[in-house]
């Protein structure tokens, strides 16, 4: 029995094990002679981007449904060891410790919140990093009403300014207000702080919107200052020279993304983002039988630039790992993955969003057009098919490049 096992099944390791499932069975290899693996905690895919949104039911895709009807066998285990010299991955599930050969491997272990030794964060802050943590944060902010009353007990304080930091605060004033009733809408407010000196600096030529917005949705921005500590009862932010502190029930760390601890497992010398290198192909440099994919690999994706960690790339990318790591087994030729298109969409709540193209991120749409954009990519673009159709997903796993989302145009 030959075995390719997918360790993950965010969107890299999702899209990995289908487009795997699906070359196996374009060269009719039997199911008694090959399978596919997917080892992950839970038993479902998260829509890990809409975890800013209320509710979030949706964002969850039961992977019994994508799974079962191409075959592929789903273990719901945490890895925790990956033996490349031997092949094999070391994971636990209920039932104790368990190994597991491979033939090829897919790491797809994604990324976690980067949490700096900042007094006080570990244990006052809330995050959106995953599906459990938003839930925290929601039962988090129904509880409020029910607290005494206190100077910062409606502010939220969002640290960090980057996609997700931006569209959670976009959000909060509206879901906050909702919670706290109409006495109280007045008591809310939201602060978004960045080390930056400009909010949303990394957004190119829709910087300015994204500031706009914000400031029409009454989210107050604090660029320029850094969190240096949380007591429970606020947060003291610091310029480097003087300090404020905000009274605030509410504090959520958005400060940026690091690859999963276990791809230092890989005999290989890691990014500043703790990312594996790996070639056009998707293989590990210099570890064979190794595949990674999404957020856990550094590809160059346009034979220049490097991979974000998003799911723009990570989808293709775990598309092509699945397709090549069956290709390198059989013999097959495999398929190299270029991108040569980047597009930024940003969620900015009940104002809209805006869209950009480039990596330089030229503005080319905003407000309500941008947002139906988005709707479309968190609804549908982003998702497998739901039908439980083994043809339709086979057909969604194709090693394939979408093109971009389409928009209304600004200059249209």
């Amino acid at each position: 029995m030959k075995r390719i096992v997918v360790v993950g099944a965010g969107f890299a390791g999702l899209w990995s094990a289908l487009a795997a499932a699906r070359k196996l069975d374009e060269l009719q290899q039997p199911a008694d002679q090959a399978e596919v693996v997917v080892l992950n905690p839970q038993p479902y895919h998260s829509v890990r981007v809409r975890n800013y949104e209320q509710p979030l039911d949706p964002t969850l895709v039961p992977l019994d449904g994508v799974f079962g009807p191409t075959g592929v066998r789903f273990v719901q285990a945490t890895a925790h060891t990956v033996d490349s010299a031997n092949r094999r991955v070391m994971f636990t599930r209920e039932d104790g410790e368990v190994s597991l050969e491979y033939d090829r491997l897919i790491l797809a272990v994604g990324s976690e919140l980067v949490r700096p030794e900042i007094p006080g964060l570990d244990r006052h802050s809330f995050d959106v990093d995953t599906y459990a943590g938003a839930c925290k944060l929601q039962a988090h902010l129904s509880t409020l009403p029910a607290l005494p009353d206190s100077p910062g007990r409606y502010t939220a304080v969002v640290i960090g300014a980057g996609l997700t930091g931006i569209e959670l605060a976009a959000e909060l004033p509206g879901r906050l207000r909702e919670i706290v009733g109409e006495a109280d809408r007045d008591k809310v407010r939201v602060v978004l702080a960045d080390r930056s000196p400009k909010i949303a600096q990394s957004m190119g030529g829709a910087q300015s919107v994204v500031v706009q917005a914000m400031t029409s949705l009454d989210v107050e921005l604090r660029p320029g200052v850094s969190l240096e500590e949380l007591d429970g009862h606020g947060a003291s932010l610091s310029d480097g020279v003087n300090t404020d502190y905000i009274q605030a029930c509410t504090v959520v760390w958005c400060g940026g993304m690091r690859a999963n601890a276990l791809a230092s497992q890989l005999p290989v010398g890691l990014d500043s983002m703790g990312r594996v290198p790996v070639d056009a192909y998707l293989r590990v440099t210099g570890v064979p039988g190794v595949f990674a994919a999404g957020d856990c690999a550094r590809v160059l994706i346009d034979g220049k630039r490097p991979s974000v960690m998003s799911c723009q790339h990570g989808r293709p990318m775990g598309r092509y790992a699945g397709n090549n790591a069956v290709c390198d087994l059989y013999g097959e030729e495999m398929l190299p993955l270029q991108i040569d298109w980047y597009t930024t969409v940003c969620d900015l709540g009940p104002w809209g969003a805006v869209y950009t193209e480039g990596w330089e991120r030229k503005l080319v749409s905003e407000g309500e057009a941008a947002k139906a954009t988005k709707r479309t990519i968190n609804g549908e673009r982003i998702y497998p098919p739901r039908s439980g159709c083994r043809e339709e997903l086979f057909r969604a796993a194709a090693p394939i490049v979408q093109t971009p989302p389409s928009t209304t145009r600004a200059d249209s």
